[in-house]
């Protein structure tokens, strides 16, 4: 931005009271020639800048904040709009224009080693099954919004592939994983020694949780830490969860995660019903 625009763009600025002649003095320019700066047309340049910055922030707020130079580059080659990278990135610099990018990646699955030690692996990466309400798997992701995160936790029956239980709070304890399998546990059929597989987190090596799946029946079973094919199912019911808090960070509502029936409750039903396919 040369010196005659930032005057230009203070002096429009209601907030801002400093006279223009002062403002020209500060920065070695001469009033005349500011004023007369404002009187010459827009240059073909500056105005095709103007034009694309537009476009550039329409195609920003499109993807809720998500999108950075090189996707908003391929929209404007896709509308015909012949203009470089760069150029983009320039622009998105100048309107402020940041996206949102996600975290890198932290080892967060902590196992409790004495009680994952004695579990076995009763699915050996078969994720299929004869019949509904024998093989269960679960898993939790978490969901940005702008009060924080919030954390999303599934039970699939391995059969029909159907999220058959689910629960959602502002934490990740013991809790939340229980709630999810007594919600499975009232709208599904789980037969005797049914199977329900997870990942090592502490969560599911808790005793609490292995007294819950005992209590009902069922056997725990856990893969390997690490082994990315045994997370391949139990990805399909974080794959929303993921989607929300990557590409749609700002379409998360800001939620009051401590009021029943709440913010977070009402976002549940949004993620159950997208995940059932209710």
């Amino acid at each position: 931005m040369g010196k005659y625009e930032y005057i230009d763009s203070l002096r429009n600025d209601p907030t801002e009271t400093t006279p223009v002649w002062k403002m020209c003095l500060w920065l070695a320019v001469s009033t005349s020639g500011f004023y007369d700066w404002l009187k010459r047309p827009q240059s073909a340049t500056a105005a095709r800048r103007e034009a694309l910055a537009a476009r550039v922030r329409h195609f920003f707020t499109a993807s809720d904040g998500t999108y950075g130079y090189r996707r908003i580059h391929a929209d404007l080659a896709a509308e015909g709009v012949e203009c470089s990278p760069e150029l983009v990135r320039q622009i998105m610099r100048q309107e402020h224009l940041v996206p949102c990018q996600p975290r890198p990646f932290r080892v967060t699955t902590q196992a409790d080693a004495e009680a994952a030690a004695c579990m076995p692996d009763l699915v050996k990466r078969d994720f299929t099954a004869e019949r509904p309400g024998v093989k269960f798997v679960g898993d939790i992701t978490y969901i940005h919004t702008w009060q924080g995160f919030i954390y999303l936790a599934t039970v699939i029956d391995c059969y029909s592939k159907k999220v058959v239980g689910w629960s959602i709070a502002d934490h990740m304890r013991t809790e939340l994983v229980e709630i999810a399998l007594r919600n499975a546990a009232a709208t599904a059929v789980i037969e005797p020694d049914a199977i329900f597989h997870s990942d090592r987190g502490s969560v599911y090596t808790s005793a609490g949780y292995r007294a819950l799946v005992a209590g009902l029946g069922m056997r725990s079973s856990m893969g390997r830490t690490g082994v990315c094919w045994d997370c391949e199912h139990r990805d399909c019911a974080t794959t929303w969860g993921l989607t929300l808090a990557y590409d749609r960070p700002c379409g998360c509502p800001r939620v009051d995660v401590s009021a029943p029936g709440g913010g977070v409750h009402q976002a549940a039903g949004r993620v159950g019903s997208d995940l059932i396919g209710a």
